[in-house]
């Protein structure tokens, strides 16, 4: 990448950053492998070779939103195909939630007490070490965490599927594992992802140990497939090449 081109994304990223405030997303592929980025309700999806990033802006009140990465893709000129793990309907630019198994980075912003509100889901399986988290760490729950043991290789074997670690809800279904009806409590397969990950989310009450926060409009986010020390990652001390991608204002 040109010098010229680099000062340009920067120049957009703090452009973004000043006119609308903080809420501009890094997604970067540390694998060494071929990841396909994919966002909603903001970003759709794009390509990450190792070593690339992808920036897009949410604007505060986006809620509901994912992203997550995509495994073994294949898709023609027009974007059309499918993917092993976390296909969102067979398209490159996303417009819906991805099919387990699939590492979730989940977040809403400025919300309740002008807060945004965050976190590292398994609910839906695990196929993708990630780390998620502001890039300006603040008080209490505003830093980085991150998923990055080896479930794959670990999984159960009730809940293995090419790729990854599938959730024990679209395995079995019913309440215990669904949490579908009123209140539910932790299984022996949720506490599989729990013990590995404990910061993550494991079933879907697991709210008190698992919700981080930060002061809306303070900080922008990174989230990393395959941070550094990740299990999953076989080569963590390459150079980082330069931002090969543009920002998209969405």
């Amino acid at each position: 990448m040109s010098h010229l081109t680099t000062c340009l994304v920067f120049f957009l990223l703090a452009f973004v950053t000043y006119t609308y405030g903080s809420g501009v997303f890094e997604v970067h592929n540390n694998c060494p492998y071929t990841v396909w980025a994919a966002a909603v309700p903001v970003g759709g999806g794009r390509r990450l070779e190792r070593g690339q990033s992808w920036w897009f802006w949410a604007p505060p009140g986006t809620k509901m939103a994912r992203i997550w990465g995509r495994t073994n893709c294949n898709f023609d000129g027009a974007g059309r195909g499918w993917c092993q793990t976390g296909d969102c309907g067979g398209v490159l630019d996303c417009k819906g939630w991805g099919k387990p198994p699939n590492t979730l980075a989940e977040y809403a912003l400025n919300q309740f007490g002008n807060l945004d509100f965050w976190d590292i889901s398994v609910i839906d399986g695990f196929n993708i070490p990630m780390s998620f988290g502001p890039t300006k760490p603040g008080p209490g729950k505003c830093h980085p965490i991150q998923c990055t043991a080896n479930i794959n290789g670990e999984c159960p074997g009730s809940l293995r599927v090419p790729g990854g670690c599938n959730n024990p809800c679209t395995t079995f279904g019913g309440q215990q594992y669904c949490c579908n009806h009123g209140p539910c409590g932790p299984t022996e397969l949720s506490r599989f992802f729990k013990q590995r990950c404990p910061d993550a989310y494991s079933y879907p009450q697991d709210d008190p140990t698992s919700t981080f926060t930060c002061q809306s409009w303070t900080t922008d986010y990174k989230i990393m497939f395959c941070p550094y020390g990740s299990t999953h990652n076989e080569t963590t001390n390459f150079p980082l090449e330069m931002p090969t991608s543009t920002l998209e204002v969405a």
